[in-house]
């Protein structure tokens, strides 16, 4: 029955009006997420693989530690730091910038558990860190994921966005005093820590000419692309995009293409691709269904839209 539920949420936030930002989410992730409240006693040094087709993330909870990347410095974190990894990179994690890292002990991308708590070291100074994972699909990723960085790092600030942690402090207290409900709200909580997590970190870049962060953050263009989003079936031309931009067709299709390497009716045809392969996969409507939430007007021409992008 839960699988259930999860089937019919995850098809809900497909075919529904959403935002940009949290329909490429739900169409990447794929299964439940996963997370760890691990309690590290000094000395201690843990490696993270890379793990390909996941992200990830970690906050400092209590005391302090070293980021331990695959290459550069070693680099200082403290009490209310997130660190996201879109693309699941290895790194190291470490009471010191030196000194040996042990192999996992505790993966939440590889333990079947919702969420783990544990504790590793010895008998110094703690510190408390929660990381999780996200299962991503391959096969559906949105470019954006393409155009962030391999460390996404919010520095923990007074006037910082309250919703961030607000999210942390639920998922923490959730993890460590597990309750009646705590599955359901911890599986909502990871997913609602992940949106913040990148709403964030856009909202915090300079301004850019291009990709698909300037993309999303461009009001013009945002509008276009929510439209795409809340209704792939509607037949979008240029000129109806244009509209919904707030500008003449030729400086919209500039604009689009300029900023996100590619025209606007090629990235519509290349959602609503995405949008039918997920259908096709957890729903068992019939194809000349999926044709229609998706805005073609037969199996056919759907097939041979499909065959294209897939």
């Amino acid at each position: 029955m839960y699988e259930q539920c999860l089937i019919s949420a995850d098809l809900y936030a497909i075919v529904s009006s959403m935002d940009v930002l949290s329909d490429v989410i739900a169409l990447m992730r794929n299964g439940r997420a996963s997370s760890a409240r691990v309690e590290w006693r000094a000395p201690w040094g843990q490696r993270f693989p890379a793990v390909p087709g996941s992200a990830g993330f970690q906050v400092v909870l209590r005391g302090s530690c070293w980021l331990r990347p695959d290459e550069g410095p070693a680099v200082p974190f403290t009490v209310g730091d997130v660190l996201f990894f879109p693309r699941g990179d290895g790194y190291g994690l470490s009471a010191s910038p030196t000194g040996p890292l042990a192999e996992p002990a505790c993966d939440p991308l590889t333990d079947p558990a919702l969420f783990v708590t544990d504790t590793v070291g010895h008998e110094g100074p703690i510190t408390v860190t929660l990381c999780g994972g996200y299962r991503l699909d391959p096969s559906q990723t949105h470019p954006l994921l393409h155009d962030l960085p391999a460390l996404i790092h919010l520095p923990a600030r007074l006037d910082g966005p309250a919703e961030l942690r607000g999210a942390v402090d639920l998922l923490a207290a959730e993890i460590s005093r597990p309750t009646l409900g705590s599955d359901t709200v911890v599986t909502a909580l990871l997913d609602v820590l992940l949106l913040v997590v990148l709403r964030t970190w856009l909202e915090e870049l300079p301004p850019a000419g291009h990709g698909w962060a300037a993309a999303l953050t461009d009001p013009a263009l945002g509008a276009a692309l929510r439209a795409i989003h809340d209704d792939p079936a509607h037949p979008w031309t240029v000129a109806t995009l244009a509209a919904e931009a707030g500008l003449s067709r030729s400086a919209f299709s500039r604009r689009f293409t300029g900023t996100t390497g590619q025209p606007p009716l090629t990235y519509l045809g290349w959602w609503r691709s995405m949008v039918a392969a997920k259908l096709l996969r957890r729903s068992d409507a019939p194809l000349s269904e999926i044709a229609r939430r998706v805005g073609y007007s037969s199996e056919f021409a759907f097939a041979n839209a499909f065959k294209r992008q897939h």
